[in-house]
């Protein structure tokens, strides 16, 4: 993994949701916190049940996000998440074991942020970390609201 270049973040800005809140003078402070990372189709992130310490921002490529049924060996499709939004977002959050499988669907390239490096992020410059909060938050919100939709059509 290769450190993250400013202009890579200045780019990310506009692709981003969880970005949108920042100023442009944010982003520069912003790369020493995040990692590169490139995986090829059919690459599993992690597996449902793994230990997670990051989320992954995805720049390009496709991300399948996959849950486990009660009947063994079904899975059910979450959702397939494309440039612009985050993935892995709730282990970063709670010391838990990742709750689904992330599959690449084609070669994908992500930011990475793990938990250390966010709560250093917090410590350094709460304000900025703040900001970036906000951005996953309102991520998991507008995909919370999707899930009781999704749930609701069902019914």
């Amino acid at each position: 993994m290769i450190q993250v270049q400013a202009e890579r973040c200045a780019l990310l800005k506009n692709q981003l949701r969880c970005f949108h809140f920042l100023q442009a003078e944010d982003l520069p402070e912003l790369t020493d916190y995040f990692t590169c990372a490139s995986v090829g189709a059919g690459d599993t992130l992690w597996r449902e049940g793994d230990v997670g310490d990051f989320e992954a921002f995805i720049i390009e490529g496709k991300v399948e996000i996959s849950k486990e049924t009660e009947f063994p060996g079904k899975q059910v499709v979450v959702g397939v998440y494309s440039p612009g939004t985050v993935v892995g977002e709730l282990c970063i959050m709670e010391d838990r074991p990742r709750a689904v499988t992330a599959v690449a669907l084609e070669e994908t390239a992500l930011l990475l942020l793990s938990r250390d490096n966010l709560e250093q992020l917090l410590t350094v410059n709460p304000a900025l970390g703040s900001k970036l909060l906000k951005g996953m938050l309102m991520v998991v919100s507008i995909r919370l609201r999707k899930s009781f939709e999704r749930l609701a059509s069902i019914f």
